[in-house]
């Protein structure tokens, strides 16, 4: 079977109707890599100054993104109701509202009026994301081969209210919980199967394995915001997130997967289990956790890095946004 595709018009040459919404997951990658030095700063003492300068990086990454998907919008808006109707593509409009919440969060020691705005706004819109793949998806007749790491974005996105509210949102933080909870168990169901009894993924889909880990490290992240402490079913929790992206990883770190903007799938479930790693390691009381929480930080670090550079490059030699 082969999965369906987005439907654009002709084009020649690099032009912003090729910019993929999926980019916003390296705002997410980024906002990302600053909560995770934030609570590094708490851990191990470094300086706050690092998750700073990362905050402030992924604030520009998001305006000159918005701006230019908001061209892209008014100049070509069948390319973006294309990108959007996609059973697959769809999905990746959630990375848009994670990276607001995940902003929310950066911005949170700066400013709390600017804080609450950003939160209100990523809510809001993930809310109705999830309505919107929910309703999608239940309408049925649904090829195999579009069920997809993808789908699981708009529950995690859920999740991600959790994750940055705070005891001011506290119904709309367990609203959240229960709806990222729920879509994530289905789809995450789902998709295993058909990851065992259908067609390998597209080698441009491959980074998106690592979305699979997001679920429990989010899920971790969440349900310790919530309930203000981390006991053995956050444990649970954390371990197997850790655990499938033992298992993932050889398949997604290969030579033979092309880059495209599609790598930074990789880069906020990595963060997510970064950030997890970090918050269990400062209630663990071990020793091995906390190395390997600092291990993963370094490879966050090293990882956002090089899609960063990589990025600017496909973009300096007109790939990133070629027809």
């Amino acid at each position: 079977m082969q999965t369906t595709t987005i439907r654009t018009l002709p084009t020649s040459g690099a032009s912003v109707k090729n910019l993929p919404v999926n980019l916003f997951g390296a705002v997410m990658g980024i906002a990302g890599l600053a909560l995770a030095w934030r609570g590094a700063a708490h851990l191990f003492g470094s300086s706050s100054r690092i998750a700073d300068g990362i905050g402030v990086l992924a604030l520009l990454v998001f305006a000159v993104l918005t701006v230019a998907y908001l061209l892209k919008w008014a100049v070509f808006p069948d390319a973006v109701k294309a990108e959007f109707t996609h059973p697959v593509g769809g999905n990746f409009f959630g990375t848009v509202t994670i990276a607001i919440l995940l902003l929310s969060g950066v911005v949170a020691p700066w400013n709390a009026t600017l804080q609450h705005l950003a939160w209100t706004a990523g809510a809001l819109s993930t809310l109705v994301l999830a309505y919107v793949v929910v309703s999608r998806v239940l309408k049925g007749n649904v090829a195999a081969a579009n069920v997809v790491p993808a789908w699981l974005i708009p529950g995690v996105a859920s999740l991600d209210i959790a994750v940055t509210g705070g005891a001011w949102s506290h119904e709309v933080n367990m609203l959240a919980l229960g709806i990222g909870t729920a879509i994530a168990v289905v789809f995450y169901v789902l998709i295993f199967s058909r990851l065992v009894h259908g067609e390998p993924l597209p080698a441009g889909m491959v980074p998106s394995l690592m979305v699979m880990i997001a679920p429990f490290e989010v899920g971790f992240l969440a349900y310790a915001n919530v309930t203000q402490h981390i006991d053995m079913f956050a444990a649970m929790l954390f371990y197997f997130g850790l655990f499938m992206f033992l298992v993932l990883a050889p398949r997604v770190f290969r030579r033979s997967v092309p880059f495209a903007p599609s790598w930074w799938a990789i880069s906020f479930p990595i963060a997510a289990l970064v950030n997890a790693a970090l918050k269990y390691a400062a209630v663990a009381d071990s020793a091995a956790v906390t190395l390997l929480a600092a291990a993963l930080l370094a490879f966050l670090t090293v990882a956002i890095a090089v899609l960063l550079l990589r990025t600017l490059y496909s973009l300096y030699n007109g790939k990133l946004l070629a027809g």
